[in-house]
């Protein structure tokens, strides 16, 4: 009988291509799951994994159960969905993946409401880019994502997965109260055309959306600093050292020095819920998208997404 919990084993080292990477989506050692795979490959009786230069591959034994594995995690996923849908009630645990801002402007609102209201459900939060979030959530790794996309450049999303917008985020831009416009009602990014940028790093989505609006706009950007954190970015403003796009999410206070102005054609952030098809009728995911809208409806400034049924 071949053991469902190896079987995830099997089906998170062929998802993640090695064994260190299945160990931390599986949050293990990797010696746990060496261990398990050698379990495993008693049970089958065939050789799962084969030596590949420093790392691993799976033999052609191993790549057919691998697929079966897939299958038969989804059925149980389906079996588990329905299982709480039949009880009516959110319970158990619920993996959750957010963007920073998100985890910082919705999810302490939202968790505080699923404690109260459901108490038998247990949270976990993990902070995460989009470009993290979307795969991990196709993987069943986390049950649900908080990602972004901007209202001209989409996030590209795989099949399998359902989604719920929960606001739609204004930005703004953020320069040294000392600048030559800081004293303007509206601006537009042109008027920035010379000035010095602050971005997200490199490679990540909002720095990429960064450079295409700003090309798009006929600017060819000037970044001299990137950081992660919205506050970093707000603290290289207000020393004088660049502008930066400031979403209302998650913003908190300016710091002295720094003005925010909005761009007279409004940019905007779709902020939204993802989760995999398969756990569709799961109370626990319907409770988490209620607690988040609730937590969106109270961000100042931004603008409710709708509350219709999830899209595909």
């Amino acid at each position: 009988m071949l053991n469902l919990d190896r079987l995830r084993t099997l089906d998170a080292v062929a998802r993640h291509g090695s064994v260190s990477g299945a160990a931390d989506g599986l949050h293990v050692t990797t010696s746990a799951v060496s261990q398990q795979l050698a379990k495993l490959e008693r049970e089958a009786g065939q050789q799962l994994l084969a030596k590949n230069g420093r790392g691993i591959r799976l033999t052609d034994a191993g790549r057919l159960l691998a697929e079966h594995a897939s299958r038969i995690l989804s059925q149980v996923e389906l079996a588990q969905a329905d299982l709480e849908a039949h009880r009516g009630q959110a319970v158990g645990e619920l993996l959750l993946g957010a963007f920073p801002t998100a985890a910082r402007g919705l999810f302490p609102a939202a968790l505080a409401a699923l404690r109260v209201d459901h108490p038998q459900l247990r949270t976990r939060l993990q902070e995460m880019e989009p470009d993290e979030a979307v795969p991990r959530a196709v993987r069943g790794d986390i049950d649900l994502a908080v990602v972004l996309d901007w209202y001209n450049k989409p996030l590209s999303m795989p099949e399998g997965l359902a989604k719920a917008p929960l606001l739609d985020d204004p930005a703004d831009v953020a320069l040294p109260a000392d600048h030559p416009l800081a004293d303007r009602a509206v601006v537009e990014l042109e008027d920035f055309a010379t000035d010095e940028w602050i971005s997200w790093p490199q490679g990540e989505f909002c720095h990429d959306w960064l450079m295409f609006t700003l090309r798009g706009a006929g600017i060819e950007p000037r970044v001299s600093h990137t950081a992660e954190e919205h506050h970093t970015q707000l603290a290289l403003v207000a020393a004088g050292l660049g502008v930066a796009i400031a979403p209302r999410l998650g913003r908190g206070p300016v710091p002295p020095g720094v003005r925010v102005i909005p761009v007279r054609h409004t940019m905007k952030r779709h902020v939204y819920a993802v989760w995999r098809i398969d756990a569709d009728r799961r109370p626990s995911i319907r409770a988490a998208v209620t607690a988040l809208r609730a937590a969106a409806g109270s961000v100042p400034g931004a603008a409710d997404a709708g509350t219709g049924p999830s899209g595909r």
